[in-house]
This record gives C-alpha cells, structure tokens and sequence, in this order.
C-alpha cells in the first residue's frame, strides 16, 4: 500500500512541486494551503509522514508540530522553511521534529529523510505491537481466589523494590508472576535476566552469576561479565533458588546484604543495583532444617512469599485457560480459532493435572491439531490419557 504524506505550506508553487515530485516517487499526497488546514486534516487523518513549512499564517509550523506531538505523536514531522536558522532547527529538533530541511529543498536528501523517518516511524509502531503482545502474554488468567489473591499481591509489590520468593509445583507458572512484577515495577525499562540455578553445574554457578577476570580458572580465556552486573538497573530473577549450593548461596547473601559482587579471580568490588526474584518448587524450610539451605538466605528472598497454586487446585480456571490458549495457538498457526464442546471442557477440568499450566497448553495444542473442526470430549479422551 503506497504510503501518504501531508504537504503543509501557504505558498501555491511549493505545495505543487513537492507534490509531483512525491507522486513520481510512488507517494499519495494530500495538501494543506495554512497550519490551521493541516492540524484539521491531522486530527482527523492518518498520515506516514507531514513535511510542513514554518512561517505560515493563522498557525506557523512548530504550532503544528505541538498538536501532532499531542494527537499523533508516532507521526514524523520534517520542516521546510526558507526563513530558518540554527536555533529553529535545534528548536524544532527538541520539539519533536524529525528533521528539518531549507529551502529550496535538496531532493536525495528529502527522499532520504523522508524514508528514514518512515522507517522509523514503522520500528516504533512494531515495537509497540510486540511489546502489546508480550504485556498480553504476561497476563495472569484466571479469577479463582488462589489467582486473585496472586494478582492483588503483584498489584501491591510490583511498584517496590522488596524481594518476592515464588513457591509451588513446576509448571504453574512461577516464571510468568516474576515477569508480571517485572512488567509492572518501576525497572521495567531495566533488563529482566533469568537464571536456572537447576541447569548449571555447582562449579559454574559463581562465575554464571559474579561473572570472572581473565584467567581466573583454566577455561577462563576472557573477562565475562555475570548475571549480577547484567541485571544492574533492572530484575534478577533466580528460578529453582532451592538447587544452588550452599557456597553459591553465602555469596549470593552477600550480594545482597552489600549492593555488591566480585568477579571470580577479582578484587575489586563491584557495585550492582538489583532487584531479586526468586522461584523454588521446593519447601526451603525443609531444606533448612535438612541443611541444604541457609535459613539467613531465606529470610533475605523472602520478603514478599507468593504462592502459585496447582492447576488442580484452581479449576475454576481451566476454562478460561482453555479459551486463552486456542487463541494464543490459533494466532500462532495463523488460522481460525476451532471450537471446543462444553462436554470437552468439562472432561479437561476433570483431568489430573501433574504437569500444571504447562501441560494444559501443550493438551490444548495437541487437540487443535489432532481433532477435525470441532474438540470434543471423544477427542479429549482419544488424544489424552485420563487418570
């Protein structure tokens, strides 16, 4: 689709020979004879790029440019005058403007920016989808109490900086209430950096998470910065906290205790700003009276304890997840969203769920590709061992 720009300027000859020039080059080009035409036409319309000249009557072009940066403010706006200086451009620069051009315009340099800012408006407008899309994935499905509770918890902790340990059995979706607190805190522009104490050996675990000096142990060929100083700024976020030695764990204490870490093979101390969350499918408490976790280290995660229940303790929900993953998984294969009957829903809220959210997802998926055009209970009980 051939892409519109809006050609504001009071002078008849300008407005008619950017617009030829722009039509050669495959633009659609809609005019505006004064401001006041053109902030009416941008209220109303969607435009991909506006090229607007600044001395102008009723409204000069930076006036325009105040109710594009209020009504369309992913809209690029490049200013064309033959009355500017150095210090309207830096102006119109921090107003918001894209660029701005002198008259008589150069024409590869119009194109140019022209493009560019197209492009740029294009990099905005995907990055808005995918972060839209990634806040969508980040939600919290279901209104059982257990669910609720989670949710009015995050609400109130979220904003704070206060440690949250994450409890319950694998696949419930510990990691997700850690990227919702993420998503909804104060560090959100910070990076959130995932740390599986569980898939890394004892040995590796201190450099994985201090990072090491060149040298400091045989393999050790370059400088590698750790996951600490990675998430500076933003969320550490400590999935299966209860696997990690107790060695790693007294370091861990005093990162946090701190402010602080040191390399492997380092001396010198490090400042980090972080925030801790932390997971566990295990009762640390168990583990401390057995000796595998240090009580000092719990007490200091364990500032705000979420609890996320098993699915089969929540199948209130399950519809509701249902109904979330055949949209989710009909997005994915691009393809319309296949019905399911009430009698199929039932039999999945009568499953027994030991592998949780997680197993629920990939049931759904498998019923979407085996089942004809309709899920029924005969392709829940076909497709699925009941238990």
């Amino acid at each position: 689709m051939a892409k519109t720009i809006l050609v504001i300027d009071d002078e008849k000859a300008i407005r008619s020979t950017l617009s030829e020039i722009l039509s050669f080059e495959g633009f659609v080009i809609e005019e505006a004879t004064d401001g006041m035409e053109g902030a009416k036409k941008i209220k109303e319309n969607n435009y991909d790029c506006i090229l607007c000249d600044i001395k102008m009557p009723k409204m000069d072009g930076l006036e325009v440019l105040e109710v594009v940066r209020e009504f369309k403010p992913d809209t690029p706006f490049i200013l064309i005058s033959g009355h500017g200086n150095i210090e309207t451009a830096v102006e119109a620069v921090k107003k918001g403007a894209f660029d701005y051009i002198s008259k008589p315009p150069d024409l590869n340099r119009l194109l140019i920016t022209i493009r560019n800012a197209m492009e740029k408006k294009s990099l905005v407008t995907e990055t808005k989808h995918l972060r839209k899309r990634i806040s969508k994935g980040l939600e919290m499905i279901g209104t059982s109490e257990g669910m609720s509770k989670i949710n009015e918890t995050i609400a109130k902790v979220a904003p704070t900086d206060a440690r949250v340990l994450i409890t319950g059995e694998n696949g419930v979706g510990k990691e997700l209430v850690a990227r919702r607190i993420h998503e909804l805190s104060n560090r959100s522009n910070g990076p959130l950096i995932e740390v599986n104490c569980a898939a890394i050996p004892s040995e590796l675990i201190e450099s994985e998470l201090f990072g090491h000096e060149k040298g400091s142990f045989t393999s050790a060929i370059k400088q590698r910065i750790g996951k600490f100083e990675q998430a500076s700024g933003g969320t550490l976020f400590l999935d299966e906290i209860g696997d990690m030695s107790l060695e790693a764990q007294a370091k861990v204490l005093r990162a946090l205790q701190e402010g602080k870490i040191t390399r492997v093979g380092g001396e010198k101390e490090i400042k980090v700003d972080v925030r801790v969350i932390a997971a566990t499918n295990k009762d640390l408490m168990e583990e401390v009276n057995a000796k595998k976790f240090r009580l000092d280290l719990y007490h200091r995660l364990g500032v705000i304890l979420i609890h996320v229940p098993s699915l089969n303790n929540r199948r209130a929900d399950i519809p509701m997840l249902i109904d979330h993953f055949l949209n989710e998984i009909s997005q994915d294969y691009n393809q319309p969203v296949k019905p399911i009957d009430k009698d199929a829903i039932t039999a999945l809220q009568e499953y027994n769920w030991t592998g949780n959210i997680r197993e629920l997802r990939n049931v759904v998926e498998r019923l979407v590709i085996l089942s004809d055009k309709k899920i029924s209970k005969n392709d829940v009980e076909s497709y699925i061992i009941m238990k």
